[in-house]
């Protein structure tokens, strides 16, 4: 049985979405005991580790990089535990040489949600890349606040997505 990925994206920046990100992470691994994995696909310039209180040795990058020795093993190794127990797949401390390869995000999501019942994707809205691989998911959540630029913003990612990854999909979130 495939387990849940569920990608937060922010209408602009700024709005809180590694916020509601962790928090739904956070919420899902205490709610049911299951097991929990955080990937912050913000590369070089996400947060998620400081909300955690950690810091993690390998990053999203090690694994989009060596995503064909993916395996659970292998990734183990790549995540983090944190204090309230769910596992952080977190943003590099390096920067990224290369565009990510929307094919290589999509196999890492695929692969996650065979090990994991229970994934969070914090992403970046900028990156339109990353936006091809969402169509993994089980839903995008557009974090909004009530800025009218943010809401123009999100709702034209909002429909975007359902364009892209099908109506029950998208769903907008203040």
């Amino acid at each position: 049985v495939a387990g849940r990925a569920y990608a937060v994206l922010g209408g602009k920046g700024g709005v809180g979405c590694t916020t509601v990100a962790v928090n739904l992470a956070t919420a899902l691994h205490r709610a049911t005991g299951e097991p929990t994995l955080f990937i912050d696909l913000h590369m070089a310039h996400g947060d998620a580790s400081v909300f955690f209180g950690v810091e993690p040795r390998f990053s999203v990058l090690d694994a989009l990089e060596n995503i064909h020795r993916l395996d659970q093993t292998y990734m183990k190794g790549l995540v983090t535990t944190t204090k309230g127990g769910l596992d952080l797949l977190a943003a590099a401390n390096r920067p990224q040489l290369v565009p990510i390869d929307a094919l290589r995000v999509r196999a890492l999501i695929e692969f996650v949600t065979t090990t994991y019942p229970w994934v969070v994707l914090d992403c970046p809205r900028t990156d339109g890349t990353l936006m091809e691989a969402l169509d993994a998911t089980t839903a995008v959540l557009v974090v909004a606040n009530q800025e009218l630029a943010t809401l123009r913003s999100a709702s034209r990612m909002a429909s975007a997505l359902r364009q892209r990854c099908g109506t029950h999909r998208g769903k907008l979130a203040m």
